[in-house]
């Protein structure tokens, strides 16, 4: 087992993009998150054999209505998720 980080840029909010990548963990048997960063982005943290984890990375590409740009996926330490999640307000606009 290992954890992922993943950014993503490009067309990736507002377009359903969190409910999909959660489908596609899910079915994969993944556990995690994804929410919405402020300056536009994406961020999944995604814990899964290595294998599936690569799978699950290739098939964002196929979410509909979606335009990547740039992917970046790190390894981090490895975290234990229930579930995988959407997860909404977690990054505050500090005024």
């Amino acid at each position: 087992m290992k954890t992922i980080e993943i950014r993503i840029s490009g067309r990736v909010q507002g377009v359903g993009f969190r409910a999909c990548v959660r489908k596609i963990a899910t079915d994969l048997g993944i556990g995690g998150e994804v929410m919405n960063l402020p300056d536009g982005k994406v961020l999944i943290t995604a814990t899964g054999e290595p294998v599936v984890l690569d799978k699950f990375a290739s098939m964002l590409y196929g979410c509909p209505r979606v335009v990547i740009r740039d992917l970046s996926l790190q390894e981090i330490p490895l975290a234990r998720f229930p579930e995988f999640t959407i997860q909404r307000g977690a990054y505050q606009y500090s005024t």
